[in-house]
C-alpha cells in the first residue's frame, strides 16, 4: 500500500536526468519549442507519416499439433445506444467493447482484420510478446490497412494474462475500437467460482464531436487553460506546485479532455452492466483500462479486493480497498462476494465532469446502487500499482545491465507539444539495443502531468522486480526499467494517453 516513503515524488532530485534548470524548463532542452511542434493528425494516419513500406505479411504456419484459433474482426461504423443516448462511432463487429478473443498460452492465433472503416487502420495486441511483424504499428511494423482491405495477424500467444487490442492509427482508440484479450494459463488451478472481464473507458465520440476534432482543438487552443498547468515551456509553474501541495493526489494533472461519459463494459451508470453471482462466491476480476485520457480509481463497495496480477504477471497477493489503474494497465483481483447489490465504481482521477463509471454487482435482493454511488473504499488508502511486489516466478533473472539508455518524457499544454528525448516521434533518435542484452532504460517524466509509459513486444522490470508493460509515471518521477532484448525488431515506446502519443510522445526501440 502507498506510504509517505513510497510516494512517487520521493527521490525527485536524485534522478540522473534532472537538474534544477531542466525542472524549471520542463526538460525540453534548448531545441524543444522548435522540434516539438505539434503533429498534423488525421483519422487515417499517425501524426508522423510512415517512412517505410512493408507489403503483405509473410504467412506463418503453426507447429505440428499446435492448437489454432482463427477469428475475423470487422472494424466498421456503427450506431450504439449508451444509456438512451445514440452515438455514431466505430467498433469491432458492431459491439462495445468488441468481441473477446480468448486462447490458451501456447496456442497459435490467426486473426484477420477486415477494415470497413472510411479510414486506414491497424490492430495492436497490447501487452502481447509477439513477432514484430504482427505488432500493428503503421510505418514501423506494417503498412496501414486501407478501406476495404484485410490484414492477417499470426502469432503464438506465449504468456498467460489479461490483455486487450486496439488500433495504432491516429486517435482511433478514443472511438469504440477496443476489445479484451485473455490468454489462459493451462497450469492455473482456478480457485475461484466465476470470472468477470471489466473494461473501463472514457467516452466522447458521437456526442457532438469526434476524437479527431478533439485533437485538432487541443492543438489549435494549446490545450485547456486548466489542463496541464505547466506554463508555456512545459515547466513546473506556481499553480501546479500549489495544486500538488494542496493534495490533488499522486498524479498531479492527469488528463486533457473533458468527457461527458465514462463506461464499464460499454455501459454508462444510467444503464449499468449487471454482474451476477451468488453470495460467498469467489470471483476473479480482470480489469482493463481502455481509456484514452483517464486514470481511474477502482473500488467495489462493501468489499476488499486481493490483487493477484499486474499486466498479466503474478504479484504477491495484496489486499486493497481501492486501486489506481492507468490507461493501458490491467489488474487482476480476487473478491469474495457479500449478499446484496453493490456498486463497482471506476472514478476518473482529477476530473469533475462526466460523473463516473459504474457497474452493479448483484448477489441477492436489494435496490440497485445510485448512479452517483460513493463507496467508502474510495476515501481510504488507494494502491499505486507500481508498489506491488512480484512473485519469485515472475521476476527477471538477476543480471546487471549490458547497456543503459536515457528516456526523457517532455512536453507542454500551451502550446500543445509532447515528445521524448527532445523531439516528437519521427524527429527523435531511436533507442537501440542488441539482441541478447539486458537493457536498462532510465526513464524520467520531466512534465507536470502523469504519463502511462508503454513498451511494445516486451515486458520490463521495475527496480522492485515487478513485471509490467505499462506503468504510470507521476510528475517528475523516474524509473530504471530493465528488459531482456529477446524479441528482435523495431518496437514502439510511448505514452498511452492517446492525445500525447499522437502529438509526438513516442520513440522507437530498434535492435541493431
Amino acid at each position: 500500500m502507498a506510504t509517505d516513503s513510497d510516494h512517487p515524488m520521493k527521490g525527485i532530485m536524485t534522478s540522473p536526468l534532472l537538474s534544477r534548470r531542466n525542472v524549471l524548463l520542463g526538460g525540453l532542452g534548448l531545441a524543444s519549442t522548435a522540434t516539438l511542434a505539434a503533429c498534423t493528425s488525421s483519422s487515417s494516419g499517425t501524426g508522423v507519416m510512415p517512412s517505410r513500406t512493408f507489403g503483405p505479411p509473410t504467412p506463418v504456419s503453426p507447429s505440428p499439433g499446435q492448437k489454432v484459433l482463427e477469428k475475423t474482426l470487422t472494424a466498421r461504423p456503427v450506431s450504439l445506444d449508451l444509456g438512451g443516448r445514440t452515438v455514431a462511432t466505430w467498433a469491432y463487429d458492431g459491439a462495445l467493447p468488441g468481441p473477446l478473443v480468448r486462447a490458451t498460452a501456447g496456442d497459435f492465433l490467426r486473426l484477420t482484420l477486415d477494415n470497413q472503416l472510411p479510414a486506414d487502420t491497424t490492430i495492436h495486441w497490447h501487452g502481447i510478446r509477439l513477432p514484430n511483424a504482427a505488432d500493428g504499428v503503421p510505418g514501423l511494423t506494417q503498412d496501414p490497412v486501407k478501406t476495404g482491405g484485410k490484414f492477417v495477424y499470426e502469432f503464438t500467444a506465449p504468456d498467460p494474462g489479461t490483455y486487450f487490442f486496439h488500433p495504432h492509427v491516429g486517435v482511433q482508440l478514443d472511438r469504440g475500437l477496443y476489445a479484451p484479450m485473455i490468454i489462459d494459463d493451462p497450469t492455473d488451478p482456478g480457485r475461484y467460482d466465476a470470472e468477470w472481464v471489466v473494461v473501463l473507458d472514457d467516452w466522447i465520440d458521437g456526442t457532438g464531436t469526434t476524437p479527431d476534432e478533439v485533437f485538432k482543438k487541443l492543438i489549435a487552443d494549446g490545450g485547456p487553460a486548466n489542463g496541464g498547468g505547466m506554463g508555456g515551456m512545459g515547466g513546473m509553474d506556481h499553480g501546479s506546485m500549489s495544486r500538488m501541495s494542496m493534495g490533488t493526489g499522486p498524479w498531479g494533472d492527469a488528463g486533457d479532455v473533458t468527457y461527458p461519459l465514462f463506461l464499464i463494459n460499454g455501459k454508462p451508470p444510467t444503464d449499468p452492466d449487471v454482474l451476477a453471482a451468488k453470495p460467498g462466491q469467489k470471483v476473479r476480476l480482470r480489469v482493463i483500462n481502455a481509456a484514452s485520457d483517464t486514470i481511474f480509481t477502482v473500488a467495489l463497495g462493501g468489499h476488499r479486493l486481493t490483487i493477484t496480477h499486474s499486466d498479466g504477471h503474478a504479484v504477491e497477493p495484496t489486499e486493497v480497498g481501492a486501486f489506481y489503474i492507468g490507461m493501458g494497465e490491467r489488474y487482476d483481483a480476487i473478491v469474495t462476494l457479500a449478499d446484496g447489490a453493490f456498486p463497482l465504481v471506476a472514478r476518473p482521477f482529477g476530473k469533475t465532469s462526466g460523473g463516473q463509471a459504474m457497474a452493479v454487482v448483484r448477489t441477492g435482493a436489494g435496490a440497485a446502487p445510485p448512479v452517483a454511488a460513493d463507496p467508502s473504499e474510495l476515501a481510504g488508502q488507494v494502491l499505486i500499482g507500481s508498489q506491488l511486489r512480484p512473485t519469485e516466478a515472475a521476476k527477471l533473472p538477476g543480471k546487471e545491465p549490458d547497456a543503459t539508455v536515457d528516456l526523457a518524457l517532455q512536453g507542454s499544454m500551451k502550446p500543445y507539444q509532447w515528445g521524448m528525448n527532445g523531439a516528437k516521434y519521427g524527429e527523435n533518435e531511436p533507442l537501440t539495443v542488441r539482441a541478447g542484452q539486458r537493457l536498462r532504460i532510465n526513464a524520467t517524466n520531466m512534465t507536470m502531468m502523469t504519463h502511462p509509459l508503454h513498451l511494445h513486444g516486451h515486458t520490463f522490470a521495475l527496480p522492485s522486480g515487478l513485471r509490467k508493460d505499462t506503468v504510470l509515471m507521476a510528475p517528475m518521477q523516474s524509473f530504471a526499467i530493465d528488459l531482456d532484448a529477446d524479441n528482435a525488431g523495431d518496437w514502439m515506446i510511448h505514452c498511452h494517453n492517446i492525445y500525447h502519443a499522437e502529438a509526438g510522445m513516442m520513440i522507437a526501440l530498434e535492435y541493431r
